[in-house]
């Protein structure tokens, strides 16, 4: 099974990587004898931007780092655009404003010319991450935690996307993650046009509709909250495999991965880390494996939630069927480049690009 849920990337290779980064720090650093070290990219985690780990040298310092790089175009990208000066800015607001863990950014590179594609570099952070591939949930040291263990670390990463929520931003300095007004008169009216946008986009790329992910787009728009609540600096892809922890412990070293970031509603960060677990159970249970079913469930992650954040953000179904609809979008559109790659095929039945069609339905079930 984790063959089958492994995900090709790149079509660059890591010597041609690691050559032309090496070419890009000796024009950074002015220094000629400037040296990058084997680079690597992480495979049990990640489905979009390529993040690229490498040591570096050159005469005023050294260290290892991790560049975060824009999918090349021609490999079926799993978003229409990567904006990555605006997750640098976010993550030196995150950093400035607010003890969240964040890596310490080291260039912001706006010239595509070096690797196709802009880019930014951190410094790499010592942790572990709960692993996409194979699933968490399957094994490894998130399921081997003793239960106490794993109530912490699921408690602090909800206080840590509490912390993210918590930042002020009366004073506009996150205006840059607003979407365009034109879209609708609420944070989250427009959040729902970008999503039904991308939706079609992914349509469009793949030639081909999915009947499912249209009737859950219904369910939403039948369900919408009478009162929105108030929205605040939106993590966007929130689960625990977007956070680093303690190499031998339970807290947040690191949150990682902020190309979906916005301003929202802070319930659809807080159903995301919840949904995100039900769809990894959901996937292994159709292989008979033993799961996780009391981790990061709706009513718990509220409450813990509440507790660190003083806000109760509700029974989150509303916010769970759309970031299952949401998720599904994606899921299609990383199986059509996962078909660029020829490592999948389409079936006859285009709902089973995303893989829990039977899930999606019985969520919006009545």
């Amino acid at each position: 099974m984790s063959d089958e849920m492994n995900v090709v990337k790149t079509s660059r290779t890591p010597e041609e990587l690691r050559s032309r980064l090496q070419a890009w720090l000796i024009a950074t650093t002015e220094d000629p004898d400037a040296v990058i070290g084997p680079v690597s990219s992480p495979e049990s985690n990640g489905m979009s931007s390529e993040s690229l780990f490498f040591d570096a040298t050159w005469k005023e310092g050294s260290g290892s780092f991790v560049a975060r790089v824009a999918p090349a175009a021609s490999d079926v990208p799993v978003f229409p655009t990567y904006d990555l000066q605006k997750q640098y800015d976010l993550i030196d607001l995150v950093a400035r404003q607010s003890s969240v863990p964040v890596p310490a950014l080291a260039w912001m590179e706006t010239d595509p010319s070096h690797l196709d594609q802009p880019f930014f570099v951190m410094h790499k952070v010592a942790g572990r991450v709960p692993p996409d591939i194979p699933p968490y949930p399957m094994g490894g040291w998130v399921r081997d935690l003793e239960p106490a263990d794993q109530v912490a670390l699921q408690k602090a990463s909800v206080a840590t996307l509490a912390g993210i929520h918590g930042i002020d931003i009366s004073d506009g300095k996150a205006d840059f993650l607003e979407y365009d007004s034109a879209l609708g008169e609420t944070p989250l009216r427009r959040h729902f046009a970008v999503e039904k946008a991308y939706y079609e986009w992914t349509c469009e790329g793949a030639e081909r509709r999915f009947p499912t992910i249209e009737r859950a787009y219904e369910w939403v728009e039948a369900n919408w909250p009478a009162e929105e609540p108030e929205s605040r600096i939106s993590w966007g892809d929130s689960r625990i495999g977007n956070m680093m922890y303690e190499s031998d412990g339970v807290n947040p070293v690191a949150v990682l991965d902020w190309e979906m970031a916005c301003i929202a509603p802070r319930g659809l960060d807080v159903g995301w880390m919840c949904f995100m677990h039900t769809f990894f159970e959901f996937v292994l249970q159709k292989y008979g494996v033993d799961t996780m079913p009391s981790m990061l469930r709706p009513e718990d992650v509220r409450e813990q939630y509440g507790e660190a954040s003083g806000v109760d953000v509700g029974d989150l179904r509303f916010e769970m069927v759309y970031n299952a609809v949401r998720h599904a979008s994606i899921m299609s559109r990383v199986h059509h480049r996962s078909v660029h790659f020829g490592t999948e095929t389409w079936s006859d039945d285009p709902d089973d690009a995303f893989r829990f069609k039977e899930l999606l339905e019985e969520m919006i079930a009545d």
